[in-house]
């Protein structure tokens, strides 16, 4: 199972092992010498994945010293590895300056869902009435990945199928500004997705989106905005729905959310 750490307190600390500044540049100087940037790159990605699969749980420690010698290289690619994924708000750097995965916060849940329908209504909207032929071929391409990364049955694949497909949608809307908004919110949520994934495998006898996302670009096609827009904010209520069955059934009892406002 899973662990999930929600901010209902404190998350606890971990101490950190420490290495002086000699130690370290001696280790930069022994490590294998690689193009700039790739160690970086190496750990970030790995990292990131990680993250986002839940290979790493909400609350793992990340240590410096520790990562370093499972990636070969010396602390500072690590650390900025680190700097970058807590600007994707995926861990936080706690009070004694130990670094852990971010934890999924069960409590802001509500706002996140309401500001995800807003967003994927008025972008799925906007595609309905502003896209062009070019703009249907992108979302039926990235549908047509979205279908094939279901069938590998990885969530890591099926959460970035997904927000291609999303955001190739939020592109066909022409509103960089609401795009930007839906992207943003579309990365916050994908552990929370990969869970929702988890869920429709095991209870719902391996429903997917796939033909929820048919019909959105079928309304898009169609240039049905008014339809466009209840079929997006019915897949976010499926998510939020399926989401809460699953925190029930897994982690929490008694759990109460508002629905999302009903389409206009």
């Amino acid at each position: 199972t899973k662990n999930i750490v929600c901010r209902h307190g404190n998350v606890s600390t971990l101490e950190c092992g420490s290495m002086n500044i000699w130690d370290d540049q001696m280790s930069e100087d022994l490590e294998p010498k690689r193009a700039k940037g790739t160690g970086v790159k190496l750990a970030y990605e790995t990292l990131r994945d990680e993250i986002l699969s839940l290979a790493l749980p909400p609350g793992a420690l990340l240590d410096e010293m520790t990562l370093a010698d499972r990636f070969g290289m010396s602390r500072s690619p690590v650390r900025e590895a680190l700097i970058r994924l807590a600007g994707d708000e995926l861990v936080v750097t706690l009070a004694n300056r130990s670094t852990v995965v971010a934890p999924i916060d069960i409590q802001s849940f509500p706002k996140y869902v309401e500001a995800l329908d807003i967003a994927q209504r008025m972008n799925t909207r906007l595609a309905a009435e502003l896209r062009t032929e070019a703009d249907l071929m992108t979302i039926a391409k990235r549908q047509k990945a979205f279908v094939a990364a279901v069938k590998t049955g990885r969530h890591l694949f099926m959460s970035e199928a997904n927000k291609a497909f999303h955001m190739a949608i939020a592109d066909a809307g022409k509103n960089p500004y609401l795009a930007s908004f839906y992207d943003r919110l579309l990365n916050q949520g994908r552990r929370m997705l990969n869970l929702h994934f988890e869920f429709l495998e095991t209870e719902q006898g391996g429903y997917l989106l796939t033909d929820e996302h048919d019909q959105m670009l079928d309304a898009i096609r169609n240039r049905d905005a008014e339809r466009a827009d209840a079929l997006a904010h019915a897949h976010t209520r499926q998510f939020q729905d399926n989401f809460i069955d699953f925190l029930k059934r897994n982690y929490l009892k008694d759990v109460a959310m508002p629905a999302p406002r009903p389409a206009a």
